[in-house]
C-alpha cells in the first residue's frame, strides 16, 4: 500500500473506554503513530471492561477491537519524573486526545491552555459526556445513559412499547467519529497557518446531531412527540411500508415505495385502494397490518425473487452467520486477523476507509501496558 495520509504524525491517546480510543484508532488506521499513555502495570481500565466473557491473550477482546495498531507508554501522572517525560512527549506530538472528567487534565498541567504554551501547533481533542458547562457536566457519560437522556430510546420499538435503546454503543461511536472530523479539520488549518487548536465533542450533542432529521421535524411541528408505528416500526416519521416483516421462514425489510405497486408485485389486492400517498403515513398501521399478514404466506426468498427484479427497495434480514456466508460480504474482505508476539490471534473488522482504492489493514494487536515505554523514551529523547 502507498503511504497513508497521516503517516509521520504523532498522536497521544490519554483516553479510555470507547469514544476517545475509537477516534485514536481511526487516526492510527490512517497512518498516524498513536501512543496510548496509560497507568503502569494495569493500564487503561478498558483492558478489563467486558461486553461478553471473551478474552484475547488475557485481556478483554473489546479492548483489542479499539486499541489495535497503537503503542503503549506507561506513566504515572502523579509521579513528577513520569509527568516531566510526558510533558516532553507533548512537545513532540501533533494531536492529543483525552476524555477525563472536567478538571482532571488541569490538575496535571496537561489541559489545553497549559500544553498550548509547550506546543502551539498541537491539536487537542476532548471528549466529555455532556460538555463542560451546565448542570449535567459532572454526570457519568455512559452510552446507555446518553441514549436515555437524548430521546434516542423513544425512536425504536413499537408504539405501545416503552423506550427501546439501540443495541450497541452508538453514542460513543458517533462521538468518536465527530472527534476525528474536528481533529482533521484543525490539522488542515495547521498546515496552512501553523496554528493548532482545541476540538471539543460530547456524547449528548453527538447523539442529538445523529437525530438531526427527526429532531428537526419535532422542532417545526409544534413540538409533538414522534409517534412510532404500532406495526413493524422502523422510523417514527416514515409511512408504510417502511419496516421489517416476518415471512414464512425469516424476515424481510421493506424501505420506502409505492403501496399499490407493492400490492401488484406481491399479489396483495387489498393494497390497491391506497392510491393517495398521504394515506401511506396517516394509515400506515392499517396498511402494514395487511401487508404483515400477507407476507407470512411465503418465504423471504420467494418475495425477494419478485421484488428485486422490479427494483422495489427490500433486503433479507440476515444474522451475522448468514451475512458471513454471503458472497457480497466476502467480496468486501472486511475481516482481518490481529496477532501478538505470543502467537495469539483474534479476528476483527478492518478500517472502512479506502485510500486510492486500497483497503486499510492493520494486523497489530493492542499493546501490553507499557510495552513501548523504553522505545518511546529513546525515540523522542525523553530521559
Amino acid at each position: 500500500m502507498a503511504t497513508l495520509p497521516l503517516q509521520g504524525l504523532l498522536v497521544l491517546d490519554f483516553s479510555q473506554f470507547l469514544a476517545g480510543p475509537s477516534a485514536a484508532l481511526r487516526l492510527a488506521d490512517l497512518g498516524a503513530t498513536v501512543v496510548k499513555v496509560e497507568r503502569p502495570g494495569t493500564g487503561e481500565l478498558g483492558r478489563s471492561l467486558y461486553i461478553s466473557d471473551q478474552e484475547f491473550d488475557g485481556e478483554s477482546a473489546l479492548f483489542h477491537t479499539i486499541n489495535r495498531n497503537k503503542k503503549s507508554y506507561a506513566a504515572n501522572l502523579k509521579d513528577p519524573e513520569d509527568l516531566t517525560r510526558v510533558r516532553k512527549l507533548v512537545t513532540r506530538a501533533d494531536v492529543l486526545i483525552e476524555n477525563f472528567r472536567p478538571g482532571v487534565m488541569q490538575r496535571f498541567g496537561l489541559d489545553y491552555d497549559s500544553v498550548r504554551e509547550l506546543n502551539p501547533g498541537l491539536v487537542y481533542g476532548t471528549v466529555t459526556g455532556y460538555g463542560t458547562e451546565g448542570p449535567w457536566k459532572n454526570l457519568p457519560g455512559q452510552d446507555l445513559l446518553i441514549q436515555a437522556r437524548s430521546g434516542l430510546a423513544w425512536l425504536s420499538g413499537e408504539a405501545e412499547q416503552g423506550p427501546v435503546p439501540i443495541g450497541l454503543s452508538v453514542s460513543d461511536i458517533i462521538t468518536g467519529a465527530h472527534l476525528v472530523q474536528g481533529i482533521l479539520a484543525c490539522l488542515v488549518r495547521r498546515g496552512v497557518t501553523g496554528e493548532g487548536g482545541r476540538v471539543e465533542v460530547n456524547l449528548l450533542e453527538s447523539t442529538l446531531d445523529m437525530q438531526f432529521e427527526l429532531l428537526t421535524c419535532h422542532l417545526n411541528d409544534g413540538g409533538k412527540q414522534p409517534q412510532r408505528s404500532a406495526v413493524n416500526n422502523a422510523n417514527a416519521y416514515l409511512g408504510a411500508p417502511y419496516g421489517v416483516y416476518q415471512t414464512a421462514d425469516g424476515h424481510l425489510a421493506l424501505s420506502m415505495g409505492d403501496i399499490p405497486k407493492l400490492g401488484e408485485i406481491v399479489e396483495c389486492p387489498k393494497l390497491a385502494q391506497y392510491t393517495d400517498n398521504k394515506q401511506w403515513f396517516v394509515k400506515r398501521d392499517e396498511i402494514k397490518a395487511v401487508l404483515a399478514k400477507h407476507l407470512t404466506s411465503q418465504t423471504t426468498q420467494y418475495w425477494l425473487d419478485r421484488l428485486v427484479p422490479m427494483d422495489y427497495w427490500c433486503a433479507p434480514v440476515l444474522s451475522w452467520s448468514e451475512l458471513r456466508d454471503e458472497a457480497g460480504f466476502q467480496a468486501l474482505e472486511f475481516v482481518q486477523t490481529l496477532t501478538r508476539e505470543s502467537g495469539a490471534e483474534m479476528d476483527t473488522t478492518r478500517c472502512p476507509i479506502r485510500i486510492n482504492c486500497d483497503k486499510i489493514y492493520s494486523g497489530q494487536a493492542a499493546p501490553r501496558p507499557g510495552e513501548h515505554t523504553d522505545e518511546i523514551n529513546t525515540t523522542y529523547n525523553l530521559t
